[in-house]
């Protein structure tokens, strides 16, 4: 009879074996995923690299306006205006309908720029499915008034004069009405101290590095609607794998569809483009796209090139910085 009492042998590890269960599916993915899947995720203080690409598009139509400009036998043939930054307006000279200042688009479109860029973008916040929160709706306007700021202190009011205003004056540039007022008694040294004080008082910028404000305020309000409008169709309609990266409260950095959608995913299923968009995105995506084409007109027939290129540059740093936000 056997010993109840018995010792229980040990059980070599071959026999421990033997007796475990075999590995499941899951046990068998690899644990460097995550940290593979970490590894591809962009940096959340950079720009990503559709964000780069879309940037780079910038100075790229830049320097093909001012090629085409050098090599079209009609702009080298029109008479340029270096104090007007301008081809001559006459009809009969300009190069190009769009080589006027007094073109449709340049009339009610570019010199109301940021009120149709306003316009466009709350548009789509307001009728987006993707903005269907008032948190979400909140944080895009704070988004907004930031790039507003920016707006109004180069173009239009810094403290006094607009940064573009203090950058022409710092370079040499005076008001050609104060100049002779200034020789002749009559004039205050800060009399025409901005650039539309000057055109007011019937005189005209003279030296210094005339910034184009044209070119700042198309390049801002454009690549701000991309932003906004471009993430969220492309996300819903699944045009780019690459993500966003934000820094959560608690330090994580995680994948921005984990603040954008509830628990990182969506409900519907879109097919096409269109449809992602909606008609706000459409309507933001007309807007940005005329920005662009009033780009490039501006790249062939106004300014010189190294007053286009100086904002682009700067333009695209403070760009590279909202991403960031």
């Amino acid at each position: 009879m056997d010993n109840p009492h018995a010792t229980h042998r040990l059980k070599t590890p071959s026999q421990i074996a033997a007796t475990m269960s075999p590995p499941r599916d899951w046990d068998r993915t690899p644990m460097s995923a995550t940290t593979t899947t970490a590894a591809k995720r962009n940096p959340p203080y950079l720009p990503t690299p559709t964000e780069l690409a879309l940037l780079a598009g910038y100075p790229i139509v830049l320097l093909f306006g001012a090629v085409y400009s050098a090599i079209s036998p009609q702009t080298r043939a029109a008479p340029y205006d270096a104090l007007r930054h301008a081809h001559a307006q006459d009809p009969g000279l300009a190069p190009s309908y769009f080589a006027r200042k007094d073109n449709i688009l340049n009339i009610f479109f570019v010199k109301r720029g940021w009120a149709w860029i306003t316009v466009a973008f709350f548009v789509f916040a307001l009728t987006h499915p993707a903005l269907d929160s008032g948190v979400k709706r909140a944080r895009a306007a704070v988004r907004w008034a930031v790039v507003t700021t920016w707006w109004i202190f180069v173009t239009q009011w810094f403290f006094g004069p607009a940064i573009i205003d203090r950058g022409f004056r710092w370079s040499g540039g005076r008001c050609e009405v104060a100049i002779v007022e200034t020789a002749q008694g009559t004039g205050g040294k800060t009399d025409m101290f901005t650039a539309a004080a000057c055109k007011a008082a019937g005189g005209r910028w003279s030296g210094g590095h005339d910034i184009s404000g044209h070119v700042f305020l198309l390049v801002l309000g454009s690549f701000f609607l991309v932003q906004e409008v471009g993430w969220v169709a492309a996300r819903w309609a699944s045009l780019i794998k690459e993500e966003r990266s934000v820094v959560m409260h608690d330090g994580a950095v995680k994948g921005a569809a984990v603040e954008g959608e509830p628990h990182g995913r969506r409900e519907e299923v879109v097919v096409s483009t269109l449809e992602a968009l909606g008609k706000g995105g459409s309507f933001a995506a007309a807007i940005a796209g005329l920005c662009g084409w009033m780009l490039l007109m501006t790249a062939i027939y106004f300014h010189t090139w190294f007053e286009k290129v100086s904002l682009s540059l700067f333009v695209l740093s403070l760009l590279a910085r909202l991403t960031d936000c």
